[in-house]
């Protein structure tokens, strides 16, 4: 999917870690099923990563030894205490420019996302058409946006939707790595950064196809006491708001290669950058009564609620240079315009509550929506707008006229199931009771 040079170069051996046959090793309580860890600093931010929830040891023998072949249940567990391991290693990374390397070479993101792939068609098995031995294991996974620390049940479409919320957070992750414009400067570095926008509404789009599949697919499969008890991480509202926000971010990066680009209207501008406003509308519904308290809850309401302010102000300030142009009157184009101003004022103490909220985090330089935003409004509307009273703020944006309502485009990838695997089909499964 990525060009070489959009992954960050910076690695580092992992040479300590010593694996098993079948990609496996064995787990250690500072890697895989120790206490949940919070990072105090998470450095650059241009997509929300929450921290990656991280699946529990797991004893596959005893509740389906009997059921099962040997060589299935050995590779049930080598497939996920690899997957435990790996996420354990690369919770503390997810958010940071500095990538590692395995043995193999590449990125652990991507090392781990394969894990998760390979171990989904062979989990679907204990799923698969009502088998009675989805209940004989309980799934633990260590939460991040919860204030319960870690949430197990028995019941194996638990594990499977905790397995799509993971793919899903590892694909923004690796989004943030490739939006990080520090490392690119002029010249070919710059042609590489376009590569990397494109590549990143793909992994966008991605990423929501798995969370809307979640949502639409996977949650109705639980029993509703089970939904109920679902940590905050995996609630429907916070799996909403995740695919909006996918959607609202690449959006983002349309509409800043349209403000790059010579041949875009000011009417494509104005349309994605409406667009924009209603996705982080729809994501900031969805989760704004959450009780999302902790830190990295808190910090997710937060970059929502910064992303949408910041898209009604643009929105507003294109909207408000096309009223100019046309024949509105231009008190309705000023006031849009001062809106704008506003909205750019209060995006940016949204900006710093968000940056400021534990685990810290900072902007990078500003580029693309933002760095119009930043530069533009300022300099343009001063010398256009109506000359309000600083303590009129609410009014200001009670006055704006209403920005339009355009169709939204970007749609989630459709996503399914892979097949169960193979190991499955000529199994002979005998009768065993489910252990509680």
């Amino acid at each position: 999917m990525f060009s070489n040079y959009c992954m960050r170069e910076e690695l580092v051996s992992l040479e300590e870690l010593n694996w098993k046959e079948m990609g496996c090793l064995l787990s250690t309580p500072e890697v895989a099923g120790g206490a949940r860890r919070r990072p105090r600093n998470i450095g650059e931010v241009v997509v929300f990563v929450p921290g990656l929830r991280i699946p529990r040891p797991l004893d596959f023998a005893q509740p389906l030894g009997d059921g099962l072949s040997k060589s299935l249940v050995e590779r049930l567990s080598a497939l996920r205490t690899r997957i435990e391991v790996m996420a354990g290693q690369e919770a503390p990374m997810t958010t940071k420019p500095r990538r590692t390397a395995t043995q193999h070479g590449g990125s652990t993101l991507t090392d781990l996302q394969q894990a998760l792939e390979d171990y989904l068609p062979v989990l679907l098995g204990l799923v698969e058409n009502g088998n009675w031995l989805k209940h004989n294991l309980r799934f633990c996974w260590i939460n991040q946006e919860d204030d319960v620390e870690e949430t197990t049940m028995s019941d194996s479409w638990y594990e499977v939707l905790s397995v799509l919320h993971l793919m899903a957070v590892l694909l923004l992750s690796q989004a943030n790595l490739l939006l990080l414009p520090n490392k690119f400067t002029s010249g070919y570095q710059s042609t590489a950064l376009e590569d990397c926008k494109r590549a990143s509404i793909d992994i966008f789009l991605k990423a929501a196809g798995y969370l809307d599949f979640a949502v639409q697919k996977v949650l109705p499969q639980l029993p509703l006491e089970l939904r109920n008890d679902l940590p905050l991480d995996l609630s429907e509202g916070v799996l909403k708001a995740l695919c909006l926000q996918a959607l609202g971010q690449g959006v983002e990066i349309q509409l800043g290669m349209a403000i790059d680009s010579i041949k875009a209207t000011l009417a494509v501008k104005r349309r994605l950058a409406c667009e924009m406003v209603k996705y982080w509308h729809q994501a900031e519904e969805y989760i704004k009564d959450l009780p999302l308290a902790n830190g990295w809850g808190e910090k997710h309401k937060l970059f929502i609620q910064w992303k949408h302010i910041e898209a009604k102000a643009i929105a507003y300030y294109l909207h408000g240079l096309i009223l100019e142009e046309g024949n509105t009157s231009a008190g309705i184009a000023a006031a849009a315009l001062q809106a704008a101003e506003e909205y750019l004022k209060e995006s940016k103490m949204a900006c710093d509550s968000f940056h400021v909220t534990l685990p810290s985090s900072r902007n990078p330089p500003p580029w693309g929506a933002s760095k119009y935003l930043a530069e533009r409004i300022p300099k343009d509307i001063s010398s256009k707008t109506i000359n309000w009273d600083s303590q009129k703020h609410e009014m200001i944006k009670q006055v704006a006229p209403a920005l339009p309502d355009f169709v939204l485009s970007l749609k989630p990838d459709e996503y399914q199931l892979p097949s169960t695997d193979p190991s499955w089909n000529d199994l002979q499964v005998q009768n065993v009771v489910p252990t509680k």
